[in-house]
């Protein structure tokens, strides 16, 4: 394993921050944290132009052909700048989806357009009531000739009012499948999830006999499971980012507000918790960067690797955006200082495609089956 980022990723990452400082920078954050899209065409088109949507799709669809390590770097540069967007939805989520666990057919079908950007794409594996578990859906599927047809309810779903297109977890005769349905299609209802954090937007997916296309072949519940290691992988690689700026911005601060005629960075208990802030984040790095890195070289230890990654960071990137607030102060809370938004960023990873205790359960199965 090279412990190094090549010198295209370490380009690929300079190119992507400078994009979003000058394209979405803070003050644009702020103006889409009650936007349900998070976005607008104008940023989006500027991810297209840098071939960001298609990073992880296959050249032969016009994609990017990139890895899990390039997505990486573009999550974590994500993370840092606290980007509203629907991009780890629709690069990540969907494309990982359908390369898991999609048919031919449905990959020649809907790569090309999320590549190009001209389509964006959200997944929908939990419902209402049961948390995070997506092996048994309610969510059934009815064949009506040569349709089918999906009828309930699904709830936290990513980027929901952003999407065109949504790939729905449902229950069928030869066990889990994946459909896409159409987000302005008939018997389609999205309904907005209210959310502490204005940097992620979730909502909930309503189906009244709704007309889908089957992806999978049947049977994906192990392409799920597939798709969602490079899921967790990538929102971790977004929390590194965000739990890194959160730790710059509280050392900066300790470095410039004077208490006592004196930086409160020179006081000993200030200096301890910046020291436990940043071992923690080193940590979650490493392993951040190793679990990419195993997500594309070492598919044998994937799994158990993205799960000790998520399981880390839930607890470790939101108690170093804790710490940060206790060094600002009262005024960390303000509208004023951004670190509050850093907060509510970390505080959703522990409830974004599972938490710790999700996390560790999985891990258990693992090792002891």
């Amino acid at each position: 394993m090279d412990f190094e980022f090549s010198e295209e990723q370490e380009q690929l990452r300079e190119t992507v921050r400078r994009f979003l400082e000058e394209r979405a920078p803070i003050e644009t954050v702020r103006s889409l944290l009650d936007d349900p899209r998070g976005t607008t065409d104008e940023l989006w088109k500027g991810t297209v132009q840098l071939g960001l949507p298609g990073l992880l799709i296959p050249e032969a669809f016009g994609g990017g052909g990139g890895g899990m390590l390039e997505m990486g770097v573009v999550l974590e540069e994500m993370g840092r700048h606290l980007h509203p967007g629907p991009y780890l939805s629709s690069a990540l989520s969907a494309v990982a989806l359908l390369r898991a666990a999609g048919t031919d057919d449905a990959r020649e079908r809907w790569f090309p357009a999320l590549a190009d950007g001209s389509l964006v794409a959200t997944v929908a594996l939990f419902e209402a009531g049961q948390r995070y578990e997506w092996r048994t859906p309610t969510l059934r599927s009815v064949d009506a000739g040569e349709r089918c047809l999906l009828s309930g309810e699904k709830s936290f779903v990513p980027d929901l009012a952003a999407a065109d297109v949504c790939f729905v977890t449902a229950a069928t005769d030869d066990g889990t499948g994946i459909f896409g349905v159409e987000c302005n299609a008939a018997g389609v209802e999205t309904l907005p999830l209210p959310s502490i954090d204005g940097t992620r937007h979730h909502g909930t997916l309503r189906l009244d006999a709704a007309e889908a296309r089957r992806v999978d072949a049947g049977g994906a519940t192990d392409g799920i499971a597939t798709a969602l290691d490079f899921i967790h992988v990538g929102t971790v690689a977004d929390g590194v980012g965000a739990a890194t700026r959160a730790f710059e911005l509280a050392l900066e601060y300790a470095r410039q507000r004077e208490q006592f005629g004196t930086t409160i960075g020179s006081f000993q208990a200030v200096q301890h918790l910046l020291t436990d802030m940043l071992t923690e984040l080193e940590l979650g790095r490493a392993a951040a960067y190793y679990a990419l890195w195993a997500a594309d070289a070492d598919p044998d230890d994937r799994r158990r690797t993205s799960i000790l990654a998520k399981a880390f960071a839930c607890q470790a990137f939101p108690r170093i955006a804790e710490d940060a607030i206790q060094i600002f102060g009262g005024v960390g809370y303000t509208w004023e200082y951004d670190i509050h938004l850093y907060y509510k960023r970390l505080l959703t990873l522990r409830h974004t495609f599972g938490g710790v205790t999700e996390s560790l359960d999985e891990l258990a199965s693992i090792i002891l089956d």
